[in-house]
């Protein structure tokens, strides 16, 4: 088995003769048509299990590979496992010389055609920093049935060096041309063209392994968080939609509610910086967010035509930043962060002892400020609001550190909605709060249309956000 590292750059398609004509390119390079075949059972057994499967084909040669995420993707580089083979024809080879007939088992002869990915390759080698790199660029599609995806991206595999090396060469391909931090692999995007076209992407379950120490836990969160944001950012740029966009902005919200869980063990100053940037990245789209909520609210008239038209200029203002440079750098500034820098190696405790700590911590303090609900004002149930949404984060991103029995699992599901109800009816509360404030910096006088959420009384709410409170002070927590 080999590993291979590579980082992942997307390239608009208008930005290919740019790059080409760049003084990064060392002469002509190879040139080579690839056709490949990605196989997988009916149920995608493969891709369960962190495989895919294919049979390249270039000139008359046909090579089988296998690869196996190891669980550093999302974060732009990529760490796996890979097995390579020569064979004679399109039909795969499945033997010991690979790891799926155990991890298969008998579905091994369910194995079939899924999609295939045609591309356009050029490569070149380069140095960067003492390091040597393949460079290759690839235009093409991804084809599943009558469906199919475009493909143009510059991959950077290290051969020889080390991994910094190719963050150095990938600043110097974004000052050529507007490349974007690359989180999917080909054949994610195929297997998505099986299913229904997604109008957003929810966060992916975060997986921890046993024994794994804090400065582990943050790495494999925070490329979670990334990812979950670059994918929403990608339906963002293809055509706005209300549900990606609020999507970007949990994820940015979740990435910066890991920098402050894992805030004890990042001494780097950049992780300021960074929580700097993400917060005003955060706000940006919050207040495109506040109109598409907003508009559900108000009756059609004047007020409603208003306020769309102050939507639709959010709008194109949110794609106007996304293109923008300075959110293009911060992804790939983050991730070079992350994967060289962040969280540097120390003590001996596990990354368990780190969460039980801080679950504790953020959950004493929503329990204490939260207390005397009816007597706090907006400010201060914000204020708890917002301390129990990290809180939601970090049971979310450790959850699978205290899940080694049924009844582990249980104690977290009733933890998390007693942590769901108090959040909803806070919110609610705020939606409230915030809506005169909302409406006078859109023009809207005092007066001139009552915009309320419909059926929310503010003392109900506040007495329903009060009994919630209650039931997670008495909630066992499940990390203890």
């Amino acid at each position: 088995m080999n590993e291979e590292v590579e980082l992942k750059l997307e390239l608009p398609r208008d930005a290919v003769e740019a790059f080409e004509r760049s003084a990064l390119i060392p002469g002509e390079g190879d040139r080579a048509e690839l056709n490949a075949i990605y196989f997988d059972t009916p149920g995608s057994a493969l891709r369960a299990l962190g495989y895919s499967l294919r049979i390249r084909r270039s000139g008359g040669k046909r090579i089988q590979t296998v690869k196996a995420d190891h669980g550093e993707s999302g974060g732009g580089l990529f760490a796996r496992g890979e097995w390579e083979m020569p064979v004679k024809d399109d039909q795969p080879v499945i033997d010991t010389r690979t790891p799926l007939p155990s991890a298969l088992g008998d579905a091994a002869d369910l194995i079939a055609p899924a999609f295939h990915v045609d591309v356009e390759r050029r490569t070149w080698m380069v140095e960067e920093q003492g390091a040597r790199a393949e460079m290759v660029l690839d235009k093409g599609v991804v084809r599943a049935g009558d469906r199919e995806a475009p493909v143009c991206e510059i991959e950077l595999e290290l051969k020889e060096g080390e991994a910094s090396a190719l963050f150095a060469l990938a600043r110097r391909i974004e000052a050529a041309a507007p490349v974007r931090l690359g989180i999917e692999a080909k054949s994610e995007r195929g297997y998505r063209l099986l299913g229904a076209a997604p109008a957003s992407f929810k966060a992916e379950p975060v997986t921890l392994k046993p024994g794994s120490s804090p400065q582990e836990a943050f790495r494999t969160i925070a490329r979670a968080c990334l990812r979950h944001y670059r994918l929403n950012e990608n339906l963002l740029l293809d055509h706005y939609d209300p549900q990606a966009l609020h999507q970007a902005r949990v994820a940015v919200r979740r990435l910066r509610a890991a920098l402050t869980l894992f805030k004890p063990i990042l001494p780097d100053q950049n992780a300021v910086r960074f929580q700097d940037e993400l917060r005003w990245l955060a706000r940006e789209l919050g207040e495109a967010r506040d109109l598409d909520v907003l508009i559900d609210s108000i009756a059609p008239g004047p007020l409603h035509d208003r306020i769309e038209a102050a939507r639709q200029q959010a709008h194109a203002d949110i794609l106007k930043m996304l293109e923008s440079r300075r959110v293009r750098g911060l992804m790939i500034d983050f991730a070079e962060w992350l994967t060289l820098n962040a969280a540097p190696s120390g003590g001996g405790e596990s990354a368990k002892a780190f969460a039980a700590e801080r679950l504790r911590h953020f959950y004493r303090w929503v329990v204490k400020h939260g207390r005397d609900m009816a007597e706090l004002d907006d400010e201060h149930r914000h204020a708890v609001r917002k301390k129990a949404k990290k809180l939601r984060y970090a049971s979310e991103f450790f959850a699978s550190l205290f899940s080694e029995s049924r009844k582990d699992r249980k104690r977290h599901a009733d933890f998390i909605k007693a942590l769901e109800a108090l959040q909803d009816r806070l919110g609610a509360l705020n939606d409230m709060a915030s809506m005169a404030g909302l409406l006078a910096k859109h023009g809207v006088e005092a007066g001139e249309q009552a915009v309320e959420p419909a059926g929310k009384d503010k003392k109900k709410l506040i007495k329903a956000a009060a009994k919630a409170h209650d039931k997670l002070a008495d909630a066992r927590p499940f990390w203890s």
